[in-house]
């Protein structure tokens, strides 16, 4: 019997335009736990669109703080809950100036237009605050983290965390899309860039929540489970 996973996110009120945007380019809201009509980019092919945002798709729009993970023994989920509610209670919002549309090796995906040492604190504070709660990765997992070239510091950070990209190796992203194709992804970047224009009005963005997601099974999405405003 799979066990449930759960991940600390950032994710946008769902009233907000950025969720209903996010959403719709994946074709899926996390809140609802349903599939909603797919807003695809004008030039995109419809067809290919599903497969092309297929694995963001699993996982919902969002942003990652604390990567999925199993409880620890002797965790349960209303004590994750409560505690993520008293954490987010102590907390403040990060300001950042925006977000841009920027191509992430082979993906797409919104990410701040400046930098923000604030928010890279608050991440990593988030990740350690939440490490008791969080089962050692099984062998499997870590055999899958470990195919892709890691630096010493991400493999440690890894060992640690049981996820490389925390600390100075975090970069704040809400992915859009899978893996592109070399010859498609300036033309995916481009016309996404457009949808964003059309759809979120531009203003600058307020980390303002967080966000527990869960995952009942491996071959299953994750939903939004809750969702806790900052002080």
């Amino acid at each position: 019997m799979s066990t449930p996973r759960y991940a600390l996110y950032y994710a946008p009120a769902a009233d907000s335009a950025l969720w209903r945007f996010g959403s719709a380019v994946l074709g899926y809201d996390a809140v609802t736990g349903a599939d909603v009509p797919a807003l695809v980019p004008p030039g995109c092919d419809h067809s290919q669109w599903p497969r092309l945002t297929e694995e963001p798709r699993r996982y919902g729009f969002h942003a990652t703080l604390k990567a999925p993970f199993e409880l620890a023994a002797g965790r349960s989920e209303g004590q994750l809950r409560a505690f993520a509610h008293n954490y987010a209670a102590g907390l403040e919002s990060v300001r950042l100036d925006g977000l841009c549309l920027t191509a992430l090796g082979s993906f797409i995906a919104l990410t701040p237009s400046a930098e923000s040492p604030a928010l890279q604190h608050f991440a990593f504070a988030l990740v350690q605050a939440f490490e008791p709660f969080r089962a050692p990765l099984a062998e499997a997992d870590m055999a899958r983290r470990l195919k892709h070239p890691l630096t010493p510091a991400q493999r440690a950070y890894l060992e640690a965390y049981g996820y490389p990209y925390v600390g100075d190796a975090f970069r704040f992203h809400m992915t859009l899309t899978g893996s592109l194709p070399m010859d498609q992804g300036a033309a995916v970047q481009l016309a996404l860039s457009d949808a964003y224009a059309r759809a979120v009005p531009p203003k600058p963005a307020v980390i303002d929540r967080i966000a527990l997601f869960k995952q009942d099974t491996r071959a299953g999405r994750f939903r939004l489970l809750d969702s806790f405003p900052l002080a």
